[in-house]
């Protein structure tokens, strides 16, 4: 007589799931009951009268099958249904028809198939848990930065390994001009998007995003990690050149010395994982006309005129002053406009009126530090700029008295007059 399987013990003869899948406990039982019960369902027709019972602290299973007990030779269904004789034989003596009779189910003896069935089911959805736990843990880190080793290179894409084994696609086009990888080479790069078609997560990564710029920044400017320095605007042409404004919640930090570092130790490390990509540091401030010089630096602007409604400024300079507003390629002013949200058109004074106008620099001895600043930071760089500009305009965007700004005027018109 052959020896009768025990029920084999389920939770431990799975566990390689657990340990490979990283599912904890309570996901992994109630994963085994669900398989079952799809096997089961399969075997039996049903599993609505089947009661599985998992027993995760000895690691085994119990199933039981609820039949109505019928009269002798009124079988109908066999899996719903069982004989008097049958029901009152398997251990429930007292039973009367028309009440229900438990029978215990061992699942080992419907053979090696069953458990075969058994174990590609859970496969199965153990392999759907991991790709939803994949896509939604990558999801929450869209935009933070990841490092991966190099695996493979294709022209169209690099993929780079995690230290969990997760694969990171970096599309050529994500890639910074220059960028050269070996396999086995560590590269960084932020998170750009997780797709999941068809349940199949992919995970793409970006080294040209102005993400990246800022998560580089963050790493290496323990200010900015802090919260101290906030990063307000990036504008970034992958491999080529990039500007950063930045602001201070401390009045006792320089951003932009901070962000640079003694002898520019910080951010040399950033252009060096840039490819030499140049990077621009300036001031934060809420007013466009300031930022707007502040971005176009090196150039020295002479005067602004804005339409803010339209986001458009019209900047005049000298002429030896235009090329360094423009930039090599033009990527200056392409840059400053991306940085401040403005679209800037250029525009040269002519010689002659340079040859009579004053930097108001000039007049610190007769105008305050502080008035002279008000009026450069509303785009007034020059005399003339000040004097072509409307009273009530100086009065209202320089945020000056109207007796101030009288001897102003006053002063600069008198330098002209001599």
């Amino acid at each position: 007589m052959a020896k009768k399987e025990e029920a084999p013990n389920m939770v431990e003869h799975f566990a390689e799931f657990k340990e490979l899948k990283n599912i904890d406990k309570t996901t992994m039982i109630s994963v085994l009951e669900e398989s079952f019960r799809n096997v089961l369902a399969k075997m039996f027709g049903t599993d609505e009268n089947l009661d599985v019972i998992m027993n995760p602290d000895k690691g085994d299973v119990q199933i039981f099958q609820n039949l109505t007990v019928v009269a002798d030779g009124e079988v109908d269904d066999p899996n719903r249904e069982i004989s008097l004789t049958d029901a009152r034989a398997d251990n429930d003596p007292e039973v009367e028809i028309g009440e229900e009779h438990t029978k215990e189910i061992i699942f080992a003896n419907f053979g090696r198939r069953a458990i075969l069935t058994l174990r590609q089911t859970l496969q199965s959805k153990i392999l759907d848990l991991q790709k939803e736990a994949l896509y939604n843990k990558f999801k929450d880190l869209e935009g933070d930065l990841v490092s991966g080793e190099v695996y493979q290179t294709w022209s169209k894409e690099t993929l780079l390994m995690d230290v969990e084994k997760n694969e990171l696609h970096l599309p050529k086009s994500e890639s910074i001009p220059g960028d050269f990888f070996r396999k086995g080479e560590t590269v960084r790069a932020v998170i750009s998007k997780v797709d999941n078609t068809n349940n199949n997560p992919r995970i793409y990564i970006s080294r040209t995003s102005e993400a990246f710029l800022r998560r580089l920044f963050e790493l290496e400017v323990p200010e900015i990690h802090e919260g101290l320095i906030n990063i307000r605007a990036v504008a970034r042409i992958p491999g080529e050149r990039a500007k950063i404004a930045v602001e201070s919640y401390d009045d006792r930090i320089d951003p932009v010395g901070a962000c640079v570092g003694v002898k520019g130790s910080r951010i040399h490390g950033i252009v060096r994982e840039l490819r030499n990509e140049n990077i621009d540091v300036i001031n934060y401030t809420s007013n466009p006309s300031l930022l707007i010089q502040r971005a176009l630096s090196p150039a020295k602007i002479s005067s602004i005129r804005l339409d803010e409604e339209e986001k458009k400024a019209e900047v005049f300079l000298r002429p030896e002053e235009v090329s360094l507003a423009i930039g090599k390629g033009g990527l200056n002013i392409k840059l400053a406009s991306m940085l401040t949200g403005y679209v800037i058109d250029v525009y040269r004074d002519t010689e002659e009126a340079f040859e009579e106008d004053i930097y108001l620099d000039e007049f610190k001895d007769e105008i305050d530090g502080w008035v002279i600043d008000a009026l450069k930071n509303m785009g007034c760089v020059t005399a003339k700029a000040v004097l072509n500009t409307p009273r009530e305009q100086l009065i209202e965007k320089a945020d000056l008295e109207e007796g101030t700004v009288d001897q102003v005027l006053e002063i600069l018109q008198a330098e002209f007059e001599d």
